[in-house]
């Protein structure tokens, strides 16, 4: 089903692709007719509706680049169940993705993640190498921060003995955690998989310097251990960088063009 395009000769497709667990992945193909693709991945509640996705995919589409935006399974409109952890699993999730395209002749040139998006890349980036660009987009740094905040003090003795926290805000049910993935969350480890990502890989890390949610010492944290790295503050921008999309949708775009012109050049 191909929905109305934001510009003349990009057709936008609604894609469904299933993952190792027989669950359906739904994205949007933005098509602007090259055999390159990048695909944008949401962060942590969110899906490929995401203000940051959007108009990073409208701004690859001003720049004749196609993209792929989609909802991890248990979110947006995928299928499977929402969890808190499940890090390892989305990035199979993107591998699910990346394999589909491949089959498909087309080549994934970069992939793109928000906040939890940004971790599930670079994760993704350690364990399969074959995608040779990677924007982490205010990505965490240690999974073990933050979780207090989030489930409260006591959080490991009352999901010992519940089995689950339900979270709340204002007294309403957001969503569930489970023991088994806040133990999944707890047990994934960024700094070890950082170090497994190949040299050859070209990684932009981008984070607001106002950012509440994850703070932007976790960006230098990454910056310190992946090889072939470069660092983008973004003075003044929040987590979602609600003041800065233009910046944002700017920085990423012409760091994916200048890569595209670079793996061209060496592949003629």
């Amino acid at each position: 089903m191909a929905l109305p395009a934001q510009n003349p000769g990009v057709e936008q497709q609604r894609v469904i692709v299933p993952n190792k667990h027989g669950e359906k992945l739904v994205g949007i193909l933005h098509e602007s007719g090259t055999r390159e693709i990048v695909v944008l991945c949401h962060g942590f509640r969110s899906s490929k509706e995401a203000n940051a996705i959007v108009n990073i995919a409208a701004a690859l589409e001003n720049a004749g680049i196609s993209s792929f935006r989609f909802d991890f399974a248990g979110n947006g409109e995928s299928d499977g169940s929402f969890q808190y952890g499940y890090y390892w699993r989305e990035a199979d999730d993107l591998h699910a993705i990346t394999q589909h395209f491949h089959e498909s002749n087309r080549v994934v040139t970069a992939t793109v993640g928000h906040s939890k998006g940004g971790g599930v890349v670079l994760l993704y980036a350690s364990k399969y190498h074959d995608v040779k660009t990677v924007v982490n987009l205010s990505g965490c740094y240690d999974l073990k921060i933050g979780i207090e905040e989030r489930l409260g003090k006591d959080y490991m003795e009352r999901i010992r003995k519940e089995g689950f926290i339900d979270v709340k805000r204002s007294g309403s049910f957001e969503y569930r955690v489970t023991q088994e993935s806040l133990m999944d969350r707890l047990n994934t480890n960024m700094h070890e998989a950082c170090l497994q990502i190949d040299k050859e890989c070209r990684v932009l890390t981008v984070h607001g310097s106002s950012d509440t949610v994850i703070p932007v010492e976790d960006a230098f944290e990454f910056a310190k251990i992946i090889p072939n790295h470069r660092l983008h503050i973004i003075e003044g921008a929040d987590h979602s960088y609600t003041n800065h999309q233009d910046e944002l949708a700017s920085v990423v775009v012409n760091f994916i063009k200048e890569t595209l012109h670079q793996d061209r050049a060496s592949a003629s």
